[in-house]
């Protein structure tokens, strides 16, 4: 792995970049690109961020994000890849970063242990947010976090940290936030956007989905349901189903809270949760995903009594007695 060192002073040297993002979009994702677009275009390179699909409303209380596109327009130098822990993470444009890894030269910076390490350069460091190894990254650069840098900073680090709450948050984490503080970030906008604003609409399709929350293994493991039948219902897009994986976890008999979205018929977005004792990284993994000990995903196929009985099977499989 390289130095974060390193990689600053490759990022100095060249004259152009594209930054890309993961599918469905978060704010760790997010605030890590647009931050480290924004410091890199203060040190001369002309740079644009990437994503895939739409971007959710939620992130339409800061109008840089409209910047975003869905395909690379630069024929740049260097292909950067943030908070994404393999190639396929990408989506569509998955395709486009891969004919670019041939010719180009290709950056990934990461926070997940289920990294894959696909570029020529990597810096993955364990961390609560990866917007963490931005604010290090900028630092390198020389770069002062200030103005939208440490708004998107505060951004990354704030929701991926959940507010500060995860078993993964240190002293790493308090240190970035209070430079992003001390910048002008407005920890308490964030928060109030990213976890607490909602519509009714979206209030009504919660208490819907959890009014039919599945328990399994002795009540230590919940499942949510997101149907496409409840999002029309109650005309909700799919970002709008962030949140319904962490709320089993409040309850004191779930050690692990698994919500699982349907994409179309027949295939279903996994999220998974964990208090400690199950490591979901391995069990995601199990299905072709991956992500944090803590907090992991995949995707499944097939009919839903299924993916529980795969679910149950597997958390039971990586379970340990502490």
């Amino acid at each position: 792995m390289n130095t974060i060192e390193e990689i600053a002073r490759l990022l100095k040297a060249k004259k152009s970049a594209v930054i890309f993002t993961h599918m469905r979009p978060d704010g760790d994702t997010i605030g890590s690109g647009m931050a480290l677009g924004r410091a890199l275009s203060i040190c001369g390179l002309k740079c644009e961020v990437v994503n895939e699909g739409e971007i959710p409303e939620k992130f339409a209380f800061l109008p840089a994000v409209r910047e975003i596109r869905k395909k690379p327009t630069l024929d740049a130098e260097l292909y950067i890849t943030v908070d994404t822990s393999a190639e396929s993470r990408l989506g569509l444009l998955e395709q486009t970063f891969r004919a670019g890894a041939k010719k180009k030269i290709t950056v990934n910076i990461d926070h997940h242990v289920s990294n894959t390490m696909y570029a020529k350069y990597n810096f993955v460091r364990g961390r609560a947010s990866n917007a963490e190894n931005i604010a290090e990254l900028i630092l390198a650069l020389g770069v002062q976090i200030e103005g939208e840098i440490a708004q998107f900073l505060m951004l990354g680090i704030a929701t991926d940290s959940g507010v500060f709450s995860h078993d993964d948050v240190n002293g790493d984490t308090f240190r970035a936030a209070a430079v992003a503080a001390d910048g002008g970030a407005n920890i308490h906008r964030i928060a109030y956007e990213m976890t607490e604003r909602q519509t009714k609409a979206r209030a009504q399709m919660f208490l819907d989905v959890l009014s039919h929350l599945r328990f399994f293994s002795d009540d230590t493991l919940a499942i949510a349901l997101i149907t496409l039948d409840e999002l029309a219902r109650f005309r909700q897009k799919s970002d709008a189903t962030e949140g319904i994986v962490d709320f089993a976890l409040t309850i004191d008999c779930v050690e692990v809270s698994v919500s699982l979205l349907e994409v179309k018929k027949g295939q279903f977005k996994a999220s998974f949760r964990s208090k400690g004792k199950v490591d979901v990284n391995a069990v995601a993994r199990t299905f072709g995903g991956g992500g944090h000990v803590l907090a992991s995903g995949c995707m499944f196929f097939g009919e839903v009594e299924e993916i529980y009985d795969k679910i149950r099977y597997a958390v039971w499989q990586h379970t340990e007695d502490v």
